[in-house]
């Protein structure tokens, strides 16, 4: 990620997109299909071949997105698990063939660190995979990536959650000082699925946490955050915060295609869409999208 720290990326240089994956999941189809998401989950031939047909889908768009961020769950296997090596490193063999002119981003899930991480489990994911939390410029527009698990349970290394939050509270007066376009947050668990005020479950955060989250990126102008973990497409408002759901590359729990989502970033706004891996791969961004690529501000 080198290129992204050069100081001309504070510069708006004008609109630019990038590509959100979540939930490559190595192993769950074969755990959800045969009802054991324990220990199920011994094959992933099938995940394989669809984070290959997403890297050559990205790998074949023109323009170049600036980079791919993959939302979490790189894996199935929870840490300490049977399969979870050779899982991370036939993810590893995929990923490798992306075009190497496109940085890739790693988000840390909850099957990537536990439910409940650990100071182990987070140094474990960080030695493979970079930093669970971290903040990026490009093109004027700041990008940070957070550890969602801290936020879920973080009774097993609470110093780990006081030391993000703290590091969060300095990168975004960092961002108010840099006047920066836009500011867009990455992270596993999305803050709600559709309303703000929804009850608690799996797949949000508690509403306490939700609420002193929502309010503290809304006051720092936040415009978006980017999650996965739900395995379905969904999203809503919280006043001027868009909170953007992304289904799976891997694994659907619902009813949306494997797919990846297309995010591009104008002077004004973030519009986004999710195309199917098939889409992709066969007609690339929409006209619509290009064009506004292509606007010269």
């Amino acid at each position: 990620l080198s290129f992204f720290y050069v100081d001309d990326e504070y510069q708006w240089k004008g609109p630019f997109y990038f590509i959100q994956g979540a939930d490559p999941q190595f192993g769950l189809m074969k755990a959800w299909a045969v009802g054991d998401t324990n220990n199920g989950d011994d094959e992933w031939g099938e995940e394989i071949k669809l984070a290959e047909q997403a890297v050559q889908a990205i790998n074949k768009l023109n323009p170049k997105p600036k980079f791919f961020v993959l939302c979490g769950d790189l894996i199935h296997g929870m840490p300490g698990t049977q399969w979870r090596k050779d899982q991370e490193q036939d993810l590893k063999n995929v990923l490798k063939n992306t075009d190497q002119d496109i940085p890739l981003v790693f988000v840390s899930g909850n099957h990537d660190i536990g439910n409940t991480p650990t100071r182990e489990t987070i140094d474990n994911y960080c030695k493979n995979w970079g930093d669970d939390y971290f903040s990026f410029w490009v093109g004027g527009v700041f990008f940070l990536v957070l550890n969602s698990q801290l936020y879920f349970d973080s009774s097993k290394c609470p110093e780990l959650k006081q030391a993000q939050d703290a590091w969060l509270n300095e990168q975004l007066s960092v961002a108010e000082k840099h006047k920066c376009k836009h500011i867009i947050v990455f992270q596993h668990i999305p803050l709600f699925l559709r309303k703000p005020d929804e009850d608690h479950d799996y797949f949000n955060l508690e509403k306490s946490v939700r609420q002193e989250i929502m309010e503290k990126f809304h006051k720092a102008g936040i415009k978006a955050v980017f999650s996965g973990h739900y395995h379905r497409n969904a999203g809503g408002f919280y006043r001027g915060l868009e909170m953007v759901v992304s289904s799976a590359i891997g694994c659907q729990l619902g009813e949306d295609p494997h797919g990846l989502r297309v995010v591009v970033v104008t002077e004004e706004k973030i519009v986004h869409r999710y195309y199917s891996l098939n889409e992709l791969s066969s007609q690339g961004i929409e006209k619509e999208l290009l064009d506004m690529l292509a606007k010269q501000n």
